[in-house]
């Protein structure tokens, strides 16, 4: 059996779904990226949260914003995929269904990101171009992206 996607508005998240979202945020996020930052940082209730279960498990993750929330448009943030299923290649079916969550959900097409630097060309494979210079957020190298 394959991964399982769900996308569902803060407030139908159940406990242990946050729990275990939050818990990936901080592994990859904080834990892996060797990052001191404040990972709740007050957009987790505004946003759609879509997250794909393997095994019982929450192995990919990614936040759908709609347009005036992080962006003037719509945006998708906290792309994370759980270190031990990275070799599956479910980054990029996580691109597709967010991609495809906020045309469902928003109606929108225009979407900007803000990618860490070394991603470039993983988001390029979904359509993003780099649309500003490189900045850091919490020490790490950063572009700003836009598709559509």
């Amino acid at each position: 059996m394959g991964i399982q996607w769900k996308i569902k508005p803060f407030e139908d998240l159940s406990v242990n779904e946050l729990y275990d979202i939050l818990k990936l945020r901080s592994e990859i996020f904080v834990v892996e990226q060797n990052c001191v930052y404040l990972d709740i940082d007050g957009k987790d209730k505004l946003a759609l949260h879509l997250f794909g279960e393997f095994d019982g498990k929450i192995v990919a993750y990614s936040r759908l914003f709609k347009p005036g929330i992080s962006y003037e448009n719509s945006s998708i943030g906290r792309v994370v995929v759980d270190a031990n299923y990275r070799d599956r290649k479910w980054g990029q079916d996580l691109m597709r269904e967010a991609i495809a969550g906020i045309k469902n959900h928003f109606g929108e097409s225009k979407i900007t990101i803000g990618a860490q630097l070394y991603l470039k060309k993983f988001y390029e494979s979904h359509g993003f171009v780099q649309s500003s210079e490189m900045y850091l957020e919490d020490d790490i190298p950063h572009i700003e992206m836009k598709r559509g």
